[in-house]
């Protein structure tokens, strides 16, 4: 695989849900626990709020974060991710064009984008070997209630096909539980991203570590 000049330890991605984890407090806390407990990756999605919110937000993950070098990214919100020197964007299809992003962000931020398919991951190889984004994430692999504007699920003969000859890093996103992560790293994912996995369990440490496990075991040892 083709090193990218920006890289990232995609295994345990979480999503945040400030919704589904109880509000801001318990936001920043999950993500911590989390951190702790072996997350790689946590990323900032509320669709919902306003800009204030999100700085505020982002500045306390930010801190909190720190302590484990966890990078942050930022969903979609270029100027917040500016704001607060976040350590990443990630957009969707129908966000500002990750080129632009990446324009703006300059080359030693990450940059993530979505994609939903054959076509868009093609689309997405061609990014990553012109240096404009990062990683990609696919999905969704399973049907999902979190994202209220998800995309239609990836057929299994999709998935792999975009992963058969893949030159860039891939993370699987979309209604992901525990039990489902081998199947998904055995069809050849650099990871998991999760939402309410993790975010709103009554035990954030014990189901971050029981994804890790799976992780881990599917990769072939533990850390």
């Amino acid at each position: 695989m083709m090193k990218t000049a920006n890289p990232i330890d995609l295994s345990l991605y979480l999503v945040l849900d400030p919704d589904l984890c109880g509000g801001l407090d318990a936001m920043v806390s999950t993500a911590k626990i989390a951190a702790q407990n072996g997350a790689t990756v946590v990323q900032l999605r509320a669709p919902q709020w306003k800009k204030r919110q999100w700085l505020l937000a982002a500045q306390d993950l930010k801190a909190a974060l720190a302590p484990y070098r966890v990078p942050l990214i930022i969903n979609d919100q270029l100027d917040i991710a500016l704001a607060m020197d976040a350590d990443g964007v990630h957009v969707g299809q129908q966000d500002l064009p990750a080129s632009e992003v990446r324009r703006l962000l300059g080359p030693n931020k990450i940059v993530g984008l979505s994609t939903n398919g054959l076509a868009q991951f093609h689309e997405a190889e061609a990014m990553y070997q012109a240096g404009i984004i990062d990683y990609v994430g696919v999905g969704p692999v399973y049907p999902t209630g979190t994202k209220k504007d998800a995309s239609p699920v990836i057929a299994v003969d999709e998935v792999a096909a975009m992963l058969q000859t893949r030159i860039l890093p891939a993370v699987a996103i979309g209604g992901i539980q525990a039990g489902k992560v081998a199947h998904l790293m055995a069809q050849g994912f650099d990871g998991v991203a999760v939402v309410s996995a993790i975010c709103g369990q009554a035990d954030v440490a014990g189901a971050t570590q029981g994804l890790l496990a799976e992780i881990h075991a599917a990769k072939g040892g533990t850390k």
